[in-house]
């Protein structure tokens, strides 16, 4: 369009202002309307591709080759190979009372409370980043009025009476400003800067949601590993009440035959010491158990004060674990699935700092109302705008751009090279807690005999002593060992239920990738009602 005044000339980046080129205005805004509809669809920066991680075929320590021999009794998992946990993990083990801790604890532990706020500030940041797509208006209105001195105004008349010429002084003027101005600003994402940092922070609230639910999980399996080790010191305070009780019996039969002179002092003493030694010690389990019930009430929000567990043995059978396949655990384990949503992060932040390369473009406008008293502010005189655009481009930065994405691509790639370990840990711990638990059931099938023999020791020597064969000190010696071979197979059956536990945690408990919010819902309210409860 050619300007038909100097005063009505425009330029694109010039800026406009005027109150009487409404048309050229128009014009302006189609132009850049149009640059904007052949431009948005740019989106600078590498294409994100799932790296590739290393998955077996099998676990290695589930194989058949691995049971070759084994005694009967020997832990294995459960069948079909490809089946999986679900939901609510830790009922497999049947005990209701840790069912009931359990649902507790989703809904009171404070750190799964900080995990999930962390989350719905990422939520928020996502938002942020959205508003970046859409105009900025704004607004300030101002009223003033000023009042001009008459001492500025000096007004000359003159006359042909008696009077002559002579000067009036002014007594001033008042003035009034009224004005009603609107602003608007828009940066068109023109190479996909905006698109790029939505996408970076939607990945990164999936991150968060995935690290909430490694949290959950993590404070999951420690309640339940809190439980059976109380449950143990539970059955080792039952034990040494029988040690108690059965050393009580021994003394009391050394005094009775030192009483007919059958026996010695010394066998007494034997005793006595044997005695005071067991009760120490079952003292001393106390200690224990008040620790791990008081980390129980702290995991399920309750001061340690007020929460307090009944006494009960251990007598929970290890369950046969479903393991799955390899490959799914590459899908079941939210430590996986937020290294794996780093990377698309990374990959994103890396686009958005590539858009650094291409000139951006701002469009600006303004608008209202002025006038001198409210009667005329909303007529049409009292209407003005003024409009433009500009645009921008680092012509010479000494690499900065370039060093800014070079560092941005070698964090992506640590990324990598993370996501790459993680899996390998979760495969290495999958195989040692099944190795574990197939070793320590072994284990416990050959201590069972062992303290079977014990017993029989203890029997043996206890008649032999008292038919006066031995000294009572075989009986000590019997009996300590019992003792130990006790305490040995109540140790092994914790850490036979504590590696339970843990090869539940390595597989990812009942959780997979598909309860993950997707990207692009990860705002809605679906998906905080999706993060934050258990399947």
């Amino acid at each position: 369009m050619r300007a038909k005044t100097s005063n009505q000339r425009i330029t694109s980046f010039a800026g406009l202002t005027s109150t009487k080129s409404l048309t050229a205005a128009k014009s302006v805004a189609c132009v850049a309307s149009m640059a904007v509809v052949l431009l948005s669809g740019c989106r600078v920066g590498p294409k994100y591709v799932v790296p590739t991680a290393p998955a077996p075929p099998e676990f290695k320590e589930s194989s058949p080759a691995a049971y070759t021999n084994a005694p009967a009794g020997t832990w294995q998992p459960a069948k079909p190979q490809d089946a999986m946990l679900k939901g609510k993990w830790w009922e497999v083990f049947h005990e209701p009372e840790l069912n009931a801790l359990e649902e507790q604890l989703d809904i009171n532990n404070q750190t799964i409370a900080v995990y999930f706020q962390n989350f719905m500030a990422a939520r928020s940041l996502v938002r942020e980043a959205k508003s970046n797509f859409y105009p900025t208006l704004g607004t300030s209105p101002s009223y003033g009025r000023q009042r001009t001195p008459g001492t500025l105004h000096n007004i000359t008349t003159t006359g042909t009476g008696s009077s002559g010429t002579g000067t009036t002084q002014s007594t001033g003027s008042t003035a009034t400003n009224m004005s009603l101005p609107f602003d608007v600003s828009w940066e068109p994402d023109l190479w996909g800067k905006i698109r790029n940092t939505v996408r970076e922070y939607q990945y990164a609230a999936q991150v968060s949601a995935a690290d909430l639910e490694n949290e959950r999980l993590t404070e999951q399996a420690a309640l339940a590993e809190y439980y059976f080790q109380l449950r143990g010191q539970d059955a080792l305070q039952e034990l040494y009440r029988q040690t108690v009780a059965a050393d009580q019996k021994s003394l009391d039969l050394t005094k009775a035959l030192y009483e007919t002179g059958i026996d010695n002092d010394e066998s007494v003493a034997q005793a006595e010491v044997t005695l005071e030694n067991a009760q120490a010690a079952a003292t001393g389990v106390a200690t224990n158990r008040a620790i791990y019930e008081h980390a129980m009430a702290t995991l399920i929000g309750k001061p340690a004060s007020s929460f307090s567990m009944p006494e009960k043995g251990l007598a929970t059978q290890v369950p046969s674990i479903p393991l799955g396949v390899p490959s799914q655990l590459l899908q079941r384990r939210p430590d996986i699935a937020g290294a794996e949503r780093t990377m698309a992060e990374a990959n994103a932040l890396i686009g958005v700092e590539t858009a650094a390369y291409y000139p951006t473009l701002s469009l600006t406008g303004s608008g209202g109302l002025e006038a001198s008293g409210i009667s005329t502010l909303f007529s049409a005189p009292a209407f003005f705008w003024a409009a433009g655009a500009s645009a921008s481009q680092a012509i010479f930065d000494a690499g900065l751009r370039r060093a800014t994405v070079a560092q941005y691509t070698a964090r992506y790639n640590a990324d990598v090279a993370t996501y790459r370990q993680t899996v390998l840990t979760a495969f290495q711990q999958v195989e040692d807690y099944i190795s574990t638990l197939r070793v320590t059931s072994q284990q416990i099938t050959q201590q069972d005999t062992a303290v079977r023999s014990a017993q029989r020791y203890v029997d043996l020597a206890t008649a032999r002593y008292e038919t006066g064969l031995d000294p009572y000190l075989n009986v000590v010696s019997a009996q300590t060992t019992l003792l130990n071979d006790q305490q040995t197979q109540l140790s092994l059956k914790v850490s036979e239920m504590m590696a339970a536990v843990q090869l539940v945690q390595a597989l990812g408990g009942g959780w997979d990738a598909t309860q993950l919010p997707a990207a692009s819902k990860v705002t809605a309210n679906g998906a905080v009602q999706q993060v934050a409860t258990t399947p």
